[in-house]
């Protein structure tokens, strides 16, 4: 444990399966009980929707089928399932939003609703399930195939793991199906590419505001170039995406948007086109709704009328990716789009320990903008929550992490706000010969630009001081410059004028696209320039007795870290953004600092604060709820987070009351 740290509470069973916390937490911090503290604010509830109970006796088997029978491996699969994942999985066709919260068995439940339509005569070439990415649609097609298996196979059908014709898509995937059934469509382009064609040298922030903006005027707005082109206003984000307009026609081509873009103007021209894929979407289940973009959504809408047969899977405190055009208001509002829609909750979280996931849900209840609901934690998770003051920097503090959990089994995970916040991660890493993963962070030895600023350093004068050979290149390159892009530069964003979040939180794809573009978003973590890999040397230089000693440390920790950044360590270091779906035994949280965590620059920046603070709260929770046997939270006890404050008494956190 980390020095000063204080375990806040452990989760045991008892014989009779409840669940009893340590003494530190209070009847009154407990979910069911949230509506009688003075501080929580009223939640919004899903005005329209009825809602679903699932603690009454399930329906027979015969009595969910018209009196039919089901197979026995369907009825095995519903009988496994918790009574509100059966009530889910068993709704009666038409409009249903499950509303799944963070370990609660979400894709267990579509699986089984899969199986149960299938075994109610559903024939499996009309259902449709749609997912946010292509890891999802591979792991929801490997655990659909297996629920099928008591099938007979079709001809054609025999290959190993086969979905028996059910229709596992992303949005994007789907969307490039339709296109060719409309009659094809142009080449795949790779936004980047197209990007720096046209304005060679576009740097690595520049390329990340252009693709948030044009993805907005793309799938948010559904702007026509040609109608921004007459605009004698228009601005040089505008004016940029008509030239990308243009460049993308000259070569016959379209770019990932437009798959799910271009797929509802056909459908939407198309009446024929339009029935063929009512048809073969006349069950249409969609994963995590809380992610879908405006189009995504009118996509799934479209398909799913005029009968509705749609299955929306779901979190509200769980939507964190703003920046890629999420917004949470698009499920709280599903409502009013479908007329008779039935909300079903799945209440039990089976991953986190009682107190982690009590202090998760205490935290998000902040938030204006959800479901009101109930979370409990699941009778088999034991485990802790340890409050960690420290004031050294974030070296020490990972340091003191891993010593904490040497000797524990399982996976474990430090996670911080940004990539940058993990680089003292990797350090020591790489310091202890500590296999790790860290897929997301770009690292400045692995910089492709670093050997040419060296190479700029040996072209000094070699009889100076090694300082001052690397401050002259420094000045050097510096006064060269660097590429901006199209009369956007480095400084001017995007956010202001296109109503786009100002940063993309992360380098995760999000959509499968093998894009470069959205593994560059951030501005936080931009693509260093020359100068500024030259200013890094000089951070590492002072050790070095010249340019030699400099290159050879840089080549061993080259050779250290592809020795031990591999993909099966246990150890991962992560942001909060790139763990969401994931799980590990023992997660610590390092920057829980105010201004940290929640982002003031994210805060700042935004168009809308209050609405920015509470998509940082539920990244908050999304990070906290990752963890299965041990969540630790690491602060500065002189600035700690607000979000800390908000979960935790004064007393709890070791603050005094001006501090808090």
């Amino acid at each position: 444990m980390v020095g000063g740290a204080k375990d806040v509470g452990r989760l045991t069973a008892t014989p009779g399966g409840s669940d009893r916390p340590g003494p530190a937490l209070a009847d009154s911090d407990r979910p069911d009980a949230r509506s009688q503290r003075p501080d929580a604010r009223s939640q919004r509830p899903d005005a329209g929707a009825s809602r679903t109970v699932a603690d009454k006796p399930a329906m027979s088997d015969q009595a969910e089928h018209g009196g039919m029978d089901l197979p026995g491996p369907v009825a095995d699969r519903l009988a496994r399932l918790a009574p509100d994942q059966r009530a889910a999985a068993t709704a009666p066709p038409g409009p249903v939003l499950c509303v799944a919260p963070a370990g609660s068995g979400k894709t267990t439940t579509l699986v089984a609703r899969v199986a149960w339509l299938v075994a109610g005569g559903v024939p499996p070439d009309q259902i449709a399930a749609i997912t946010f990415n292509r890891k999802a649609a591979l792991e929801l097609a490997e655990r659909i195939a297996p629920a099928l298996a008591w099938m007979p196979e079709a001809a054609g059908d025999a290959q190993s793991g086969s979905t028996r014709g059910v229709r596992v898509r992303t949005f994007h995937a789907l969307g490039l199906e339709i296109l060719r059934d409309a009659g094809g469509h142009g080449r795949l382009m790779d936004r980047a590419a197209v990007i720096r064609g046209c304005w060679p040298g576009t740097d690595r922030a520049t390329l990340g505001r252009l693709d948030t903006a044009f993805s907005r005027l793309k799938l948010d707005l559904d702007v026509a170039a040609r109608d921004v082109a007459a605009d004698p206003e228009a601005g040089p984000i505008a004016r940029a995406y008509v030239a990308y307009e243009q460049a993308l026609e000259a070569a016959g081509a379209i770019d990932f948007d437009d798959l799910v873009r271009l797929a509802l103007h056909a459908l939407r021209a198309d009446p024929r086109l339009l029935a063929r894929w009512r048809t073969s979407c006349s069950h249409l289940l969609v994963d995590e709704t809380q992610d879908v973009d405006r189009s995504q959504l009118e996509l799934a809408l479209l398909l799913a009328a005029p009968a509705n047969r749609i299955f929306l899977v779901g979190d509200d405190d769980q939507s964190i990716y703003g920046w890629r055009l999420a917004d949470v208001r698009r499920v709280l509002g599903l409502a009013g789009r479908l007329p008779g829609l039935r909300r079903i909750d799945l209440e039990v979280n089976y991953r986190c320990p009682a107190p982690v996931l009590e202090r998760a849900v205490r935290l998000v209840e902040r938030n204006g903008e959800r479901f009101a609901k109930a979370i409990r934690a699941g009778p088999a998770a034991t485990g802790r929550l340890v409050l960690a003051p420290d004031p050294s920097d974030d070296a020490e503090r990972v340091r003191r992490i891993v010593a904490g959990w040497a000797g524990a089994d399982g996976t474990w995970a430090i996670l911080a706000r940004t990539n940058r916040e993990l680089l003292p991660g990797v350090a020591v890493a790489l310091e202890l010969g500590l296999p790790f993963r860290a897929p997301a962070i770009r690292l400045l030895i692995e910089a492709a630009g670093l050997d040419a600023v060296l190479a700029t350093v040996e072209t000094t004068s070699p009889g100076r001081p090694l300082l001052a050979r690397i401050e002259e290149a420094r000045r050097r390159l510096a006064s060269a410059g660097t590429g901006g892009g199209p009369g956007v530069g480095t400084g001017v964003g995007v956010g202001a004028g296109q109503g786009a979040p100002a940063a993309a939180p992360d380098d995760e794809d999000l959509t499968g696209s093998g894009s470069a573009v959205s593994g560059t978003a951030d501005p936080d973590d931009p693509e260093p320039s020359p100068a500024a890999l030259a200013s890094a040397l000089l951070t590492w230089a002072p050790q070095f007795s010249d340019l030699a000693a400099l290159r050879a440390a840089i080549e061993s920790a080259r050779e250290r870290l592809a020795t031990l950044r591999t993909e099966d360590a246990r150890l991962t270091l992560a942001t909060a953004h790139a763990t969401k779906g994931l799980e590990f035994d023992h997660v610590a949280l390092i920057g829980m600092d105010e201004g940290r965590f929640p982002s003031a620059r994210s805060i700042a920046d935004s168009d809308d604060p209050a609405r920015a603070l509470e998509e940082e709260r539920r990244l908050a929770y999304v990070a906290w709820t990752r963890a299965r046997r041990s969540l630790t939270l690491v602060y500065d006890p002189a600035s700690p987070s607000s979000f800390l404050l908000e979960a935790f008494d004064a007393g709890e956190l070791g603050v005094t009351k001006e501090t808090a």
